[in-house]
């Protein structure tokens, strides 16, 4: 999923909650009173959070055993 873009995923809820008002609206049920763009503010915010954290997590060497680690994988890479 990390070529699928916040703007598809948000579009992508919202087209589910949509059918999902369409079926409950079809059964007489009380429906889903969201409005779309506000939903969308909601879900980009939430996949920006999460993805920030992932980005700052991956390859943030803060120890000195980590800062040593990331030097021997360079080397090891570099090596073949």
């Amino acid at each position: 999923m990390k070529h699928v873009s916040s703007e598809t995923i948000a579009r992508t809820i919202i087209l589910v909650l949509a059918l999902v008002n369409q079926v409950l609206a079809i059964l007489g049920k009380g429906t889903i009173d969201i409005a779309e763009n506000d939903l969308y503010q909601v879900v980009s915010l939430l996949f920006t959070i999460v993805s920030t954290i992932a980005a700052w997590w991956k390859n943030n060497s803060f120890t000195e055993a980590a800062v040593e680690a990331d030097e021997r994988m360079k080397e090891l890479k570099k090596d073949g």
